[in-house]
């Protein structure tokens, strides 16, 4: 859109084409008023759309524009904890730029992203990193929402549980049964009503419906995994079709390995088979010795026996462990 101004007033979404089992990365507002959205089947965002005009991605355009967004942002922060391509969490507590105003700098940052790079963005200025969250989603496409520390409760008791970062549609289901489908809602319940119902999970919810989250701004964030998965254009119907294709699974996983040094953090083989259904099981198994092609075979094959059902995607990875911390040899003084 930014760079064909033709294709800005028609839907129009990012992903592979609708013959296959593609799904949509995303797709514009024009398209979403028809109830398309990302993570969309193709076929099923062209029903509801027959007009969507559906493009491939350009990954390489995608990074220049994240590279330029996040020189922009250290321009006035180092502490910057990035969450996608596009968007990131920024502590500007100690700024000195606009007199340490996050207000201000939310909107020279937003008014250079336009200037620089060509696109709009929306930001959420608040105390915490849940409400900026919220905040940032607010006011789309190109709004600024300010949540001031004085309006900190009002504001959040009138956000929908939905926008609460590990709520589905499960979950929303489950508080929906309670009477919970504002924050408000959720401050108002039990807390050993929410935790019969959520476990571990409940605290979190209950200190998010009150605004309070301690969590900071994490310069790095540590990998957890590295792995690939394929979704099939047909069904693998049994076995032997499925342990055909994992040596090209393989062959990817290595090529994304390749010159990252990961081979220190390896942990455990890690296996996922999503069936027909839409069932999905995922195995893993600790790394014991050296390593072994033939481990996928085996979880393959435990995987697959677990339903016994045509598959629509394979996944096979590596858990990592956190890096060893490197001991310093100090002079004696």
């Amino acid at each position: 859109m930014r760079d064909d101004p033709n294709l800005r007033d028609i839907p129009m979404a990012i992903g592979g084409p609708a013959s296959g089992r593609s799904v949509l990365s995303t797709a514009n507002y024009a398209a979403r008023v028809y109830g398309v959205r990302s993570a969309m089947p193709t076929s099923v965002a062209k029903r509801l759309c027959p007009a969507l005009l559906v493009i491939p991605g350009n990954m390489n355009k995608y990074r220049l524009a994240s590279e330029q967004m996040h020189a922009i942002f250290r321009e006035f922060t180092d502490i910057i904890e990035p969450l996608s391509l596009d968007e990131a969490y920024l502590d500007v507590t100690n700024s000195s730029s606009f007199q340490g105003s996050a207000t201000r700098i939310a909107e020279e940052i937003r008014s250079r992203i336009l200037k620089e790079v060509g696109i709009t963005v929306s930001a959420g200025v608040a105390t915490n990193k849940f409400i900026a969250k919220v905040a940032s989603d607010w006011d789309k496409p190109d709004g600024l929402t300010v949540v001031t520390p004085e309006k900190q409760f009002e504001f959040v008791s009138n956000v929908p549980v939905k926008f609460i970062s590990g709520i589905g549609r499960v979950a929303q289901e489950k508080l929906a049964s309670l009477g919970v489908f504002k924050c408000s809602d959720l401050q108002a319940l039990d807390f050993s009503v929410l935790q019969k119902s959520f476990g571990s999970m409940s605290f979190r919810l209950s200190q998010f419906a009150l605004g309070i989250d301690d969590r900071p701004v994490t310069v790095s964030r540590e990998r957890k995994s590295i792995s690939v998965e394929h979704t099939f254009s047909k069904d693998l119907l049994d076995l032997k079709e499925c342990q055909s294709v994992l040596p090209i699974l393989l062959t990817d996983l290595k090529k994304r390995m390749s010159g990252r040094d990961f081979e220190s953090q390896l942990s455990k083989y890690y296996l996922k088979v999503k069936f027909d259904d839409f069932k999905q099981t995922t195995i893993e198994q600790p790394i014991k010795a050296k390593l072994s092609d033939d481990v996928f075979s085996q979880l393959l094959q435990q995987a697959y026996s677990r339903s016994r059902r045509p598959v629509r995607l394979i996944g096979v990875g590596y858990r990592l462990s956190p890096p060893e911390p490197h001991q310093l040899n100090l002079p004696f003084i």
